[in-house]
């Protein structure tokens, strides 16, 4: 146990040993252990975009025993996926990475911009069965239903915490009183920050926010108190600072496919504002698996410092 995994833990005082147990394994797993920094594999893309849009670029990746093997090679912290993916391969590699179980999951062949709602696919006793170390969860702030998605979450994260398993919170903006720049806007991605971490949240996920300013009212107080959103740096500060001063992990998705130096100068610039680190899915799986690996290693590495 290093100084500064201690430390994080010490931000979690109201969970039990458990919770802490897992938390401590994800942290503790990969070539970022000991660090306080963790680079994550997600495959739930088969599911919310459809097989063809997130394999064919690289037919291996239809194959669940793949993504295990990636996350397993380039030594990522955890593997997240849905229940189908992880269910697929587990046994074959049971205690060889912690697993993240993303419990609520959306399609894409039913479009719904005013009132984004993902359903929930599996549960707790699931992860537990699995032996997953900790359960994922997405929020769309902004949404019509963002009320019952919100009791939703409270209720799988009760039972998680009650089974000693951590939360993971996709936190997406979306609906109909926010547009599509807002959704990646600084003030946006900050608040559903924000509120992922109100929810109970031990590790916040949310995009690389963009200099936009959506929100009028918000808008005033970022000019008066000459908060910094030139750089993706700074805006990265804040939405850290946002995250209860800190204390809580947020890391950021790597986004739509992009080219090798841009993904690895965003992620410089990620590190640079205090990111605890990236949730990396499209732009590794999408690629030959060699070059793959080399990539979320150089993602690591930048974190690492």
């Amino acid at each position: 146990m290093t100084p500064r995994v201690r430390e994080i833990l010490s931000w979690y005082g109201a969970d039990n040993p458990g919770v802490l147990t897992n938390l401590a394994r994800i942290m503790n797993h990969g070539r970022l252990a000991g660090t306080g920094k963790m680079v994550i594999l997600p495959v739930d893309q088969g599911f919310e975009h459809g097989p063809a849009r997130s394999f064919a670029l690289n037919p291996d990746g239809y194959d669940p025993f793949y993504h295990f093997q990636l996350a397993i090679e380039s030594g990522c912290s955890a593997y997240a996926a849905p229940l189908g993916f992880l269910e697929a391969a587990a046994r074959d590699f049971a205690g060889e990475i912690p697993l993240i179980l993303k419990v609520n999951n959306s399609d894409s062949l039913y479009k719904d911009n005013d009132g984004p709602i993902s359903a929930v696919t599996s549960c707790v006793d699931d992860a537990l069965r699995l032996g997953c170390a900790a359960i994922g969860f997405t929020i769309y702030p902004g949404s019509e239903n963002r009320k019952e998605m919100y009791e939703e979450i409270r209720q799988a994260s009760l039972e998680a915490k009650h089974a000693g398993l951590p939360t993971v919170i996709w936190s997406y903006p979306r609906g109909k009183d926010i547009s599509k720049d807002g959704e990646t806007a600084i003030d946006v991605v900050a608040y559903s920050a924000q509120i992922a971490c109100q929810l109970g949240a031990h590790i916040v996920k949310v995009k690389p926010p963009t200099a936009h300013i959506e929100q009028s009212e918000a808008k005033k107080v970022f000019d008066s108190q000459s908060i910094k959103v030139t750089k993706l740096s700074d805006r990265t500060r804040h939405v850290v600072e946002s995250c209860f001063n800190g204390r809580r992990i947020v890391i950021f998705s790597g986004g739509a496919t992009k080219g090798t130096n841009d993904l690895l100068d965003e992620v410089k610039e990620l590190a640079a504002g205090g990111a605890f680190g990236s949730i990396m899915g499209r732009n590794a799986f999408q690629r030959p698996k060699d070059e793959a690996v080399a990539l979320l290693q150089d993602v690591m590495d930048i974190f690492k410092g």
